[in-house]
């Protein structure tokens, strides 16, 4: 039930992406911004959907938000990966944009998928009331700057140099802001558009953001790069301190499962209507990839 509902999610908002460049220019830019929106998990799309539903939300109508943080997170993937950045040169199973054309076309797909994403949420399509679209701009704006994700990567680019290496909870706010800010958006999103306290969906994004990470982690140990699509144990090369290199690889694993826990608790509220954000936060310790 689940994986089929990610699947189906997934299917929707990248044709929903797609359908956004249709009439755009045909440019090395716009073949690239294609390029760096197929594939992967759609977490964050699911997060959106899944959430506006227990709103009473469609999701033909949370869709178009779903499709915008999707935008986002592609542009800072692109980014994440140039040379002065990871430096990585697989994504996904694919050459990086900036590897498969050159890295100022990465820079420029970046800055074009962001853009995109505000496009999408300014559209009347993804509400109708204005100060819905606004706050939903305002939001992601906030969670994608230097109060979020930007942050996030400015910090973790600072710990590559420091003196000494990060500790836990040094780690911990890093990846609060690094990969959690659009967890966070993403799962208040349907509550946004209905006007409905976010509350307990924001306590579920920020245990479900953490132990994504801290899967992370693990895999990036123990994966298998085939299956990752991404180059693994960087981390660990660079002498970079991790969850893993802090915690250790059962106490890691402990602490996934707790936050799982956390996670699945914030939304009681909810009941049985939840069950797919459920599984979703299962489902983000048990992957492979």
């Amino acid at each position: 039930m689940f994986q089929d509902r990610l699947n189906d999610i997934a299917g929707r908002v990248e044709q929903r992406l797609q359908d956004a460049l249709r009439d755009a220019q045909d440019h090395d830019v716009t073949q690239a911004m294609r390029y760096a929106l197929r594939g992967g998990k759609r977490l964050r799309a699911f997060l959106v959907v899944e959430g506006a539903c227990l709103h009473g939300i469609e999701p033909d109508r949370s869709m178009y938000a779903a499709a915008a943080v999707e935008a986002m997170h592609a542009y800072s993937l692109v980014h994440d990966d140039l040379p002065c950045m990871d430096d990585d040169d697989l994504r996904r199973g694919q050459p990086t944009v900036h590897v498969k054309w050159d890295e100022a076309t990465g820079v420029l797909v970046g800055d074009a998928l962001q853009a995109l994403a505000f496009e999408i949420l300014a559209d009347p399509v993804t509400h109708p009331d204005p100060a819905v679209r606004v706050a939903l701009i305002a939001g992601l704006a906030r969670m994608s700057g230097v109060g979020g994700m930007v942050l996030g990567q400015a910090q973790d680019i600072a710990a590559e140099t420091a003196a000494e290496p990060l500790t836990l909870d040094q780690i911990t706010a890093l990846q609060a802001n690094k990969t959690g800010a659009l967890f966070r958006w993403s799962a208040q999103a349907g509550a946004v558009m209905a006007g409905a306290d976010p509350t307990p969906l924001r306590q579920y994004a920020d245990a479900l953001g953490l132990a994504f990470q801290i899967a992370d982690d693990i895999l990036d140990v123990e994966g298998d790069a085939t299956k990752a699509g991404k180059r693994l144990g960087k981390d660990a090369g660079a002498g970079k301190a991790t969850f893993v290199s802090l915690m250790g690889l059962a106490g890691a694993k402990a602490r996934a499962r707790d936050l799982v826990a956390k996670a699945e608790a914030a939304l009681e509220p909810y009941g049985k209507a939840a069950e797919n954000l459920r599984e979703c936060a299962r489902f983000v310790i048990a992957r492979e990839m």
